[in-house]
């Protein structure tokens, strides 16, 4: 976890509301460890630490979230009620295939249950392999997207992970159904991600914002409503990175409510988003690994309107 998780203005989507649920959204904590960050002075607002959550915030403030305030991550436990779908395991590296609604690692509303608990439940070695609150996660999928992960069972295989993918030479290939029909059958969106300076909450295409590119190529397009299938290759790994990116282009993911995929003429019960292809170089052995995931039955069953 960084420190300074946010420091600006406060924008008119968050007038009015608790500094403490403020804080537990942006520092994606608990609310009651968003309580004891403000209790420690981790958050300071018009240049003066608070010592309250209740405080209701006005649009204009500044506030800083420092979340080096916080105590140790508490570690996850096992929970074998969790279950997972293993594609591969050796002794260093693991390849899993999420579930749709599935939260990757504890955070914020969700301190239990997600895949870390059901990995630590098979896997207890992991838990002691990266970053103790969420061990062996070297990138993540979003909670409603579906598909094929990477994890390290090794801290050798952790540090090689992390290094392959900052330097993008792990192929992460996801399939997208999009709202409307791209003009280039292939192209590349080379476009920073940051918060969203609206409604910090959200991620947007923001000058500030961390270098990412997506690269695209259109597979398939329908009628009725008109929409396209696309593959889609992250070349770095921000938060909602292709979500933003095709709503960035008028393009939309359809499901995505937070990105204005979601339309009454085609109703997904999420984002229409699969991780369904994965190679990389093995961290230990040097030997190409290359994995592929079919989508799964409720975006299938999407795509069966127009067989």
């Amino acid at each position: 976890m960084g420190t300074e998780v946010f420091d600006d203005e406060v924008p008119e989507a968050l007038a009015g509301e608790r500094l403490d649920r403020v804080v537990s959204l942006l520092a994606d904590v608990s609310r009651a460890m968003a309580t004891t960050l403000i209790e420690a002075g981790g958050v300071v607002l018009d240049g003066t630490p608070r010592s309250s959550g209740k405080l209701r915030l006005l649009a204009g403030q500044r506030l800083v979230v420092d979340t080096s305030f916080l105590p140790p991550a508490t570690r996850p436990q096992a929970e074998p009620a969790v279950k997972v779908s293993f594609v591969h395991v050796d002794d260093d590296v693991m390849i899993v295939d999420k579930d749709p609604g599935i939260v990757v690692h504890p955070g914020a509303g969700n301190e239990t249950g997600t895949l870390v608990n059901g990995l630590l439940a098979v896997h207890p070695e992991i838990a002691d392999v990266g970053d103790p609150a969420r061990p062996g996660i070297v990138h993540r999928l979003d909670a409603g997207t579906s598909g094929l992960l990477v994890v390290a069972r090794t801290a050798r295989a952790y540090v090689d992970l992390v290094d392959l993918l900052s330097r993008h030479e792990v192929e992460r290939r996801y399939v997208a159904l999009v709202w409307g029909s791209p003009d280039a059958p292939i192209g590349t969106i080379d476009a920073p991600i940051g918060r969203d300076p609206r409604d910090p909450l959200r991620m947007a295409v923001v000058a500030s914002g961390k270098e990412a590119r997506t690269h695209y190529r259109v597979v398939r397009r329908f009628d009725e409503p008109s929409v396209s299938l696309l593959e889609c290759e992250l070349e770095t790994g921000r938060t909602h990175q292709i979500r933003v990116h095709l709503a960035a282009i008028g393009h939309p993911v359809v499901g995505d409510a937070t990105y204005g995929g979601f339309r009454d003429s085609l109703v997904v019960g999420r984002p229409f988003l699969h991780a369904a292809g994965l190679r990389f170089r093995h961290p230990i052995t040097g030997d190409e690994l290359s994995f592929e995931s079919d989508l799964p039955g409720d975006l299938e069953s999407v795509l069966s309107r127009w067989a």
